[in-house]
């Protein structure tokens, strides 16, 4: 701290002592009837020097961080379209690299080379519009494909999955992800954010429709608004005091929840029995297992705020939005164990971060993922890693 301090205290006196520099120039330019503008030949030259030693510093320096930390980029892409998300983002980088290069050795020899010369007059041009066209028509074509490609991309992580994708939900809830699989059916048990509970004696975190869970929700309701009538009445009756925020939060809760109980009713009337049959199979996990070689499609949900499924290694994303659906879908092509090996890393494990800043505990909002084989998954199962939806009621 304190040797940084100092460093502090030296970069600024080093700037007043160059400022006060400048000043003592210009006072001494006044004293010998010059002007600030007016430039000696063998300064203006020096200038010019400073301007090549500058472009070699600075494109030395590049190269030199490029070298040193260049390495710390992702390892290779471990899904089929990551590979070209890998791809394109090289191309992206040629193009970048090459503009950076030619433009700023353009800039700074330039300067060097028509540095202030009395003896040469400046050429005054006025409009080409040849010059016009080409410096349009060039840098938007680079951009043209560079979008088209990008877009072919985007459509094979979110266009229509083929037909043996496995269909798999991550939900979001501040701070952690829960996965449910679909089970044998590939289909997943309807989801309603108002059937959510979690302290009840039928706990429903997903929010997953069955019967049953109407049922459950039903008489949690009516308990949950009975007693704050009766709080309400004992209120009204003297029998109870309350503040006045407390007794308007209350009213408008009570207000909230018969609304919800309302739409929760009229569901009994929409779901039946087959609904429960496509949810049964459904099962949970707090960490994600999946097959290589294998697509899947990721059907994602937030409970509270938003949230962003963020898979490094996969180069996939997308964002988790309260009372949204959004879709995913990409297929593994490296297991954890091959990519053990291929980064030399024994300890490499696949995760799921939320790349989002969605509360105070962000940072601790990750899920493992595992990729190994068919097999490998049924003993992952039967290992006791999962629990069926409808049987944790």
């Amino acid at each position: 701290m304190e040797i940084k301090f100092i460093v502090l205290v030296v970069i600024v006196l080093t700037a007043i002592a160059i400022a006060q520099l400048m000043r003592v120039y210009e006072l001494s330019s006044k004293i010998r009837n010059k002007k600030e503008e007016d430039i000696e030949v063998p300064t203006n030259n020096f200038n010019a020097f400073l301007m090549m030693a500058f472009l070699a510093v600075f494109f030395g320096s590049g190269v030199y961080m490029l070298f040193k930390y260049g390495n710390g980029l992702l390892p290779e892409a471990a899904s089929e379209h990551g590979q070209e998300v890998d791809w394109l983002f090289n191309v992206n980088w040629a193009i970048i690299f090459t503009v950076f290069l030619v433009t700023n050795f353009l800039l700074f020899f330039f300067a060097y080379k028509y540095a202030y010369n009395p003896n040469r007059k400046a050429y005054y041009f006025t409009h080409d519009n040849r010059l016009e066209l080409l410096w349009t028509i060039v840098p938007a074509s680079a951009l043209a494909v560079i979008i088209i490609l990008g877009l072919m991309t985007w459509n094979k992580m979110t266009g229509k999955p083929s037909d043996n994708a496995v269909i798999v939900e991550l939900y979001a809830e501040q701070f952690n992800w829960t996965a449910r699989y679909s089970g044998d059916d590939n289909k997943l048990g309807f989801a309603d954010y108002k059937l959510v509970t979690t302290f009840s004696q039928n706990p429903n975190p997903l929010g997953v429709i069955t019967t049953s869970n109407i049922e459950w929700r039903l008489k949690e309701l009516d308990s949950t608004i009975h007693a704050m009538h009766m709080d309400i009445a004992a209120e009204d009756n003297n029998e109870k005091v309350f503040s006045v925020a407390t007794s308007e939060k209350m009213r408008s809760k009570v207000e909230k929840l018969e609304r919800i109980r309302e739409r929760v009713a009229t569901m009994q009337g929409m779901y039946s029995d087959s609904t429960d049959m496509i949810a049964q199979d459904d099962f949970i996990a707090k960490e994600l297992f999946l097959i290589k070689d294998q697509e899947y499609q990721f059907i994602l949900r937030s409970r509270d705020v938003l949230h962003s499924a963020y898979f490094p290694h996969f180069r996939a994303q997308m964002n988790c939005v309260p009372g949204q659906r959004t879709k995913l879908k990409f297929k593994p092509i490296f297991t954890t164990e091959e990519m053990r090996e291929k980064t030399g890393n024994p300890e490499f494990n696949y995760v799921l971060l939320c790349n989002k800043i969605c509360g105070e505990s962000h940072s601790n909002m990750r899920m493992n993922v595992i990729v190994g084989t068919a097999e490998e998954f049924v003993v992952w199962k039967e290992e006791g890693n999962t629990a069926l939806v409808v049987a944790s009621k």
